[in-house]
């Protein structure tokens, strides 16, 4: 876990504007991207010392004129730490459970963030929306996985107009294979004999 050392290291806005990059790097290498990241970081150190004497700003403008900051992270923050429901966080996890759930009708695939935050924020009431991520990430990460669900360990499988279809199209293409595999075989034989 990255963050017991990164806070240990830099305990305010103030300390993140003055550091130095290497050594940040160094601390969240882990975490993939961590130059960017690391620019970033410092960056919005930067602008929250110069615009807003060293805090957070509580409102959506204000943070998305922070380095590294979009919709994403602003909804996390004004959720989680001021629990103002702003907007629908929507990441991976999310993106992915909209649509297997078929809870967003506007967007095209689970990447489309914006139509994605706007179909979930019809479906769901606003008071509820910071809770609802929250377990979407949780039970996209724990049990509807990209690549495997376990479909059979859900809670909400009668719920689910996707539940044991990735089974299902395992199966498909398990059985594909091996049907390639047997004509192939066939094929060989006939040669052979």
């Amino acid at each position: 876990m990255v963050t017991p050392a990164l806070f240990n290291r830099y305990n305010s806005a103030e300390a993140f504007a003055e550091a130095e990059p290497a050594e940040l790097e160094l601390l969240i290498q882990s975490t993939g991207f961590y130059r960017n990241k690391a620019k970033n970081i410092i960056g919005a150190g930067q602008v929250l010392v110069r615009d807003f004497d060293g805090d957070v700003p509580d409102n959506m403008d204000d943070l998305l004129t922070l380095p590294g900051v979009a919709r994403k992270t602003a909804n996390v923050i004004l959720g989680t730490w001021f629990e103002k429901n702003e907007g629908f966080v929507v990441d991976t996890h999310i993106g992915r459970l909209a649509h297997r759930f078929d809870l967003t009708w506007s967007s095209r695939d689970t990447k489309d963030a914006v139509k994605i935050e706007r179909d979930l924020m019809e479906v769901f009431p606003q008071d509820r929306w910071t809770d609802v991520g929250h377990m979407f990430i949780l039970h996209g990460r724990a049990i509807c996985n990209a690549r495997k669900p376990l479909c059979d360990q859900c809670t909400l499988t009668e719920l689910c107009p996707s539940a044991f279809e990735h089974d299902k199209k395992t199966n498909a293409k398990a059985g594909k294979k091996k049907k390639a595999k047997r004509k192939k075989v066939s094929k060989r034989n006939k040669r052979a004999t």
